[in-house]
């Protein structure tokens, strides 16, 4: 069979399990994250059936995926918005730092594999999956949520130290000269400063650039500027995502609202592609000599990654139910995670952190969606009103 046309049947057929999926995770009440997780894990490398021809098609559909999850994500705010909880925010992200980095590099020695692997779990352990917590708040209906723009200055946080830390892990693992990695580094915080400074104080000429009343050229031209941004700024080892969010912001107006319709049946598809390309391309047959330390690690870092968000919507004045559905909300880790365990084992610093960081990434994937939807349950909400009646009547005690 040709080659084009084995990929077109495997496409297909994938799609179409995804169809069925999505509508089964409807009919129970899910989010279809973890299902389309399962899928990708059932035909790819130690599954049922290995799915080879269409890899490198879902493999660029997943980071398209990623780049539309943080674009229209970045349409929802503007560049205003954005400085103000960063600003609001700069204590949460401190402290979301050191809950969720230490735990990673602490756990690596404990299992003897030395700093430069500690490094490289800390980061995998710290960073929640901008990707996956965009979908889920899509999925839930959150984006218009007061906790909202807190998640997201944690993960514009998070995304943007990344710019910082890659660079490092990189200099640490190959063992370049520190002259290298100060200029990586320094060309890194460049563009993160230019791209900032255009989305602040010229996105509305950027918006100028479309017409908000044609549909065809306006999703041609927003989804080309995406797409350069994202790619340049991962070309000077600044996250993909970032540069696609902050395009969001730049864009204003009737343009942002508009964009915002004709690109969201195509973040449809190619994010659910991200999600199905991570279960692919991991091996499930090494899953099981890891999974308790990947559980146990996973069971630490969900917590603290949960008061994170618990405090940081606490400071910023939300009520309990805001809080905990921030703290919820950020606990998957994704994508970055597992860029940062094949830049480790690609240098040859552990070989088990590969298969740990994926049964890891996979565990709190499939159990966050879940637990995101906690703080909508009827049991959570009278346990929160409950507690919320009681306090004031403990501290007229007290």
């Amino acid at each position: 069979m040709h080659e084009n046309t084995l990929i077109l049947i495997e496409v297909g057929a994938l799609l179409l399990g995804m169809s069925l999926l999505g509508r089964l995770a409807l009919r129970i009440g899910i989010s279809p994250i973890p299902l389309y997780l399962i899928a990708g894990l059932a035909f790819g490398n130690g599954g049922l059936l290995a799915l080879e021809a269409s890899t490198e098609f879902f493999k660029i559909g997943a980071d398209i995926g990623v780049i539309l999850l943080l674009a229209l994500l970045g349409l929802e705010y503007t560049a205003s918005e954005l400085f103000t909880n960063l600003k609001h925010s700069r204590m949460a992200g401190l402290l979301d730092a050191a809950l969720n980095a230490l735990p990673g590099a602490i756990f690596a020695l404990l299992l003897g594999w030395g700093p430069a692997a500690a490094v490289a779990l800390a980061g995998i352990t710290w960073v929640s999956s901008s990707g996956v917590i965009a979908k889920v708040l899509r999925d839930l209906g959150r984006l218009a949520n007061r906790e909202t723009p807190v998640i997201l200055a944690i993960l514009v946080i998070e995304d943007l130290a990344m710019a910082f830390y890659l660079p490092v892990l990189s200099a640490l693992v190959i063992g370049v000269s520190l002259l290298q990695g100060a200029v990586t580094v320094a060309i890194a915080v460049a563009a993160v400063t230019v791209i900032l400074f255009v989305a602040l104080r010229h996105g509305h000429v950027v918006s100028r650039i479309f017409t908000p009343d044609h549909a065809e050229p306006l999703l041609l031209g927003v989804l080309g500027l995406t797409m350069l941004v994202a790619g340049l700024s991962a070309q000077v080892n600044v996250s993909a995502a970032v540069g696609a969010f902050l395009v969001g912001i730049a864009l204003s107006g009737r343009v942002a609202h508009n964009a915002s319709q004709v690109l969201t049946p195509l973040r449809d598809l190619f994010a659910a592609v991200f999600f199905v390309f991570f279960g692919l391309v991991t091996d499930a047959t090494k899953l099981p000599a890891v999974i308790l330390p990947a559980l146990i690690l996973a069971v630490v870092t969900m917590a603290t990654k949960v008061l994170t968000g618990y405090l940081a919507a606490k400071r910023a004045g939300i009520a309990e139910p805001g809080r905990w559905r921030a703290g919820l909300a950020l606990t998957p880790r994704g994508e970055f995670s597992i860029v940062i365990a094949g830049l480790a084992v690609s240098a040859g610093i552990e070989p088990q952190l590969a298969p740990l960081a994926t049964a890891y990434v996979l565990i709190t994937v499939i159990v966050g969606p879940f637990l995101a939807r906690i703080p909508d349950s009827t049991w959570f909400k009278v346990a929160t009103r409950a507690r919320a009646a009681a306090a004031p009547r403990s501290l007229g005690e007290a």
